[in-house]
């Protein structure tokens, strides 16, 4: 399940235990300019033991791989039942406007960064001085076993850092044809040219078991149209032959997500991870109808 705003941590934990209550497999944070991502995880894991931890997704500008690499290990080191950490280089607007850091070339970025975060996860040193990325010593935090890392990644480019340098992709505003006809196959074919194993597909999809899917659009579309600007979300919205972000909710009876929901699986998704949205009702509906398919698989 998607995990996502609050007025409070304790309200993000509280719905990771709502999604282990649910019986589903794992919880992702998201990183918005709010609470910590991370500190809320380790906070749930505390908390809520019996449930999987990601995030989705952190981003790398704003946070030294060491920095992060210790933070993840922290998370790591007292979730009981596995943490990811999803990470992303986030949007020129984002990087560049409000952290006053350069977005140019984020592939490249990317590279490096991972070049230093992928040793530090496993208890090696980092030597890396690039263009962008400068991390050199090693993190006294020893774990059984590191984190899974994924990338956020749309466009071609970043996909395939993802399929040669992690563990997968964590996609978002993304249907099940685009999930199929593009993500699956271009990411398994850089991580099988890399010698890496299949990939994660971790698709996170906003899902409304409702009987007005019209106006919940329209809530979305109120809240997040501004993501429909943004580059990368631009261009994997223009593969599709969509408006906005709100064309990818999946919304309408419990019939109608159903079906849905089950052509990620076929498209190749290896996790899906559900945000319910619309009213507490629409939401509990929503929440029923993901325990009741879990129980079924």
């Amino acid at each position: 399940m998607y995990v996502g705003g609050g007025p409070g941590p304790q309200a993000l934990v509280d719905q990771v235990r709502s999604a282990a209550r649910a019986g589903l497999d794992s919880a992702f944070i998201s990183q918005p300019l709010s609470w910590d991502a991370l500190t809320v995880a380790a906070l749930a894991a505390a908390a809520v033991p019996g449930i999987e931890l990601g995030t989705a997704v952190v981003q790398t500008h704003p946070r030294h791989p060491l920095a992060l690499a210790g933070q993840a290990l922290t998370v790591q080191a007292v979730a009981a039942s596995g943490f990811t950490l999803g990470i992303g280089p986030s949007h020129p607007q984002v990087v560049e406007d409000q952290f006053g850091y350069h977005y140019d070339r984020p592939a490249r970025h990317i590279r490096e960064y991972l070049a230093a975060l992928r040793p530090l996860l496993h208890g090696e040193a980092a030597d890396v001085r690039g263009e962008t990325v400068t991390a050199v010593g090693r993190l006294d935090a020893p774990v059984a076993t590191a984190p899974s890392v994924l990338l956020s990644a749309l466009g071609p480019v970043m996909l395939r850092v993802a399929g040669e340098l992690t563990d997968g992709t964590v996609t978002v505003w993304t249907g099940a044809r685009t999930v199929g006809d593009h993500i699956v196959p271009t990411i398994t074919r850089a991580a099988a040219a890399a010698g890496r194993p299949a990939p994660r597909i971790v698709s996170t999809v906003m899902v409304s078991v409702t009987t007005d899917p019209d106006q919940v659009r329209a809530g979305v579309a109120a809240q997040l149209g501004f993501a429909s600007g943004l580059p990368a979300y631009r261009a994997i919205l223009d593969r599709q032959g969509l408006s906005g972000v709100h064309e990818t909710v999946v919304a309408g009876s419990a019939e109608v997500v159903e079906r849905a929901v089950r052509r990620y699986a076929d498209a190749g998704a290896t996790e899906l991870v559900v945000g319910p949205i619309g009213d507490a009702g629409e939401q509990a509906r929503t929440l029923d109808l993901l325990t009741a398919l879990r129980s079924a698989a």
